[in-house]
């Protein structure tokens, strides 16, 4: 059986609400870059991928629209990119794919910022496209006029156009992003000193994209980055998100339920890709769980009773939630990957217990299995996910990347 790919994400103190008020000693570290660098060496130790750094423009909240006005919840938190930046010197391996909120930030912005996170980590970089559509981020701009909805009166809208012409941006966005990152070629630059030659302008192009959202002539003022193209994820529930992933990601996150959640997700996608016409690798899909873990799995139902109490309420996420041993989760992993995942995305439910235990326990279990590799053979992020490094678009065919 073929290796599975693995990462984890990371958020505040973990992915249960109450995961800080067990870890009280992390809690206080929210803001230390060093609590971020450890996360990341732990799951290092792990082999694992890549992290994944959650974020977003507006406070945190469980649901979509307003914030809750609850105080026992984490809120504010520092951005991701910076974050990945200050981690990848500390690092050697895995992969950094932080978060960018895509609808309220500009792409060339933030094709410089991840190609300059590209460089920082030799080939490391990545990106997660996150579209925002509600009121409360809107507001913080002042730029688009966003209805403030709670969940269920999204769902009642009879117009949600503001949210297609967000996920519509969204694809023009990554687009740019791609563009960008191609307006280099490989050897544009030549630093011959004896000549006074630093680059070879006709190796720098314009990308003169012209969309209804965006208009970039570019080209972008980072050289081409180590990967060529950083790696660019979306996390889907959806069809409509689906489909962005299908035009501009390299990975596609989601979150089934069960092995025929897998399969179905994995056919409807791979329609998508098909109608797409899409040139590149069709994107690899990931299935995303939160994990709650303990070598006894009755020690980890305590654990998730435990933090539900010191919550107020039962959990509740977008994702699965598995409470288990390290060997149960193999088995669940297992099975979604014969089922058609080619990876999966963990959601510790508290870093300071499980994100050592997939590092120290889960991995080990994975190789014993066949399903993970016993070191990193790749340099790169593409590398560690089995996808080539392409040519720039705009490269003369005599070029060689």
């Amino acid at each position: 059986m073929s290796p599975v790919h693995l990462g984890v994400a990371l958020d505040g103190v973990g992915w249960h609400p109450a995961a800080w008020r067990e870890d009280t000693e992390n809690a206080r570290r929210l803001t230390d870059p060093e609590y971020w660098v450890e996360l990341a060496q732990t799951a290092e130790r792990g082999l694992l991928d890549f992290i994944t750094i959650d974020d977003t423009l507006a406070l945190q909240s469980e649901t979509y629209g307003p914030p809750i006005p609850r105080t026992d919840r984490v809120r504010g938190r520092l951005d991701s990119v910076l974050i990945a930046s200050r981690v990848a010197p500390r690092t050697k391996h895995i992969g950094l794919i932080p978060t960018v909120v895509v609808t309220h930030t500009e792409p060339f912005h933030v094709a410089k910022a991840i190609a300059t996170l590209d460089f920082v980590s030799s080939g490391r970089a990545g990106v997660r496209l996150k579209v925002g559509v509600t009121g409360t981020e809107a507001q913080l701009f002042g730029r688009r006029d966003i209805p403030e909805l709670t969940l269920s009166e999204l769902k009642a809208a009879t117009d949600t156009s503001f949210v297609t012409k967000a996920f519509d941006e969204a694809v023009d966005y990554g687009e740019v992003l791609h563009r960008l990152w191609d307006s280099w070629e490989d050897d544009a630059e030549i630093r011959d000193q004896s000549t006074g030659r630093f680059v070879d302008r006709k190796k720098l192009h314009y990308i003169d994209f012209e969309g209804e959202h965006f208009s970039v002539k570019g080209p972008l003022t980072v050289p081409r980055p180590p990967q060529g193209q950083p790696i660019v994820g979306i996390l889907a529930h959806a069809t409509d998100v689906y489909r962005l992933g299908v035009a501009v990601g390299d990975l596609i996150w989601f979150t089934p339920r069960s092995n025929a959640d897998v399969a179905a997700v994995r056919a409807e996608i791979a329609a998508l890709t098909e109608a797409s016409h899409r040139s590149t690798s069709p994107a690899k899909l990931f299935g995303d769980l939160v994990v709650v873990l303990d070598s006894d799995r009755e020690r980890a139902l305590d654990r998730l009773h435990r933090l539900d109490d010191l919550s107020g309420e039962p959990s509740a996420s977008d994702a699965d939630i598995f409470t288990g041993t390290p060997s149960e989760l193999a088995d669940l992993i297992d099975a979604w990957t014969t089922a058609g995942l080619d990876g999966i995305r963990l959601r510790p439910a508290g870093n300071a217990v499980d994100l050592p235990l997939i590092s120290d326990a889960l991995v080990p279990e994975l190789q014993r299995r066949g399903l993970r590799p016993d070191g990193y053979s790749a340099n790169t992020l593409r590398g560690h996910l089995g996808l080539e490094r392409p040519r720039s678009r705009y490269a003369t065919s005599s070029e060689v990347s």
